[in-house]
C-alpha cells in the first residue's frame, strides 16, 4: 500500500476531528506517524519510512517559526484546499475587514476535493485581518483572517 496525499490529509483530519495527538501505521514495508504539536496545534508528517530498519533516534522537533502577534482571535483552515472569499467569482465576498460576524457565521470556503467546505466563525467579533488572498492555497492550521 501507497500512502498517498489523499490518505495523509485524511489521518490529519481524524488528528484534528478526534483530538488526538499522534497515528502511527505500518503496512508492511512502510511505516508513517503524523503528530500534532501541542504548542502550536500544527501536524507534522514523518515521511514513509522502511519498517525492516531499526528504530531512529529520536530527533528534536524543528524549530517552529514564531508567529508574529496579532489582534484577536484566529480562524483556521480545518484542511488543505484553496481559499475563496465569496461564493462564486462574481458575488459579494461573505466577510470584509471591520464587518461584524457572529458565532456560526460563514466567513469563507476552502475547496478541497473538489468539495466547497464552507468555513464558519466559531465566535463573535469585527474582522480585523483576511490574510489569505482569493484563489490562493492553504495549509491545514492556516490562519485566514483574524477577528476581534
Amino acid at each position: 500500500m501507497k500512502f498517498d496525499t489523499d490518505y495523509i490529509e485524511k489521518l490529519a483530519e481524524i488528528i484534528a476531528d478526534k483530538g488526538l495527538t499522534e497515528i502511527s501505521l505500518e503496512d508492511g514495508n512502510q511505516a508513517i506517524t503524523i503528530r500534532k504539536e501541542l504548542l502550536t496545534g500544527a501536524i507534522q508528517v514523518a515521511a514513509p519510512q522502511a519498517v525492516p530498519q531499526a528504530a531512529p533516534a529520536p530527533q528534536a522537533p524543528a524549530a517552529a517559526p514564531k508567529p508574529e502577534v496579532k489582534k484577536g482571535q484566529p480562524v483556521t483552515s480545518p484542511m488543505v484546499g484553496t481559499f475563496y472569499k465569496a461564493p462564486s467569482p462574481d458575488a459579494k465576498p461573505f466577510v470584509e475587514v471591520g464587518q461584524t460576524v457572529s458565532k456560526g457565521d460563514v466567513v469563507c470556503i476552502v475547496e478541497a476535493m473538489k468539495l466547497m467546505n464552507e468555513i464558519e466563525t466559531e465566535f463573535s467579533g469585527k474582522i480585523v485581518e483576511i490574510c489569505v488572498d482569493d484563489g490562493q492555497p492553504v495549509e491545514f492550521g492556516q490562519v485566514l483572517m483574524y477577528i476581534e
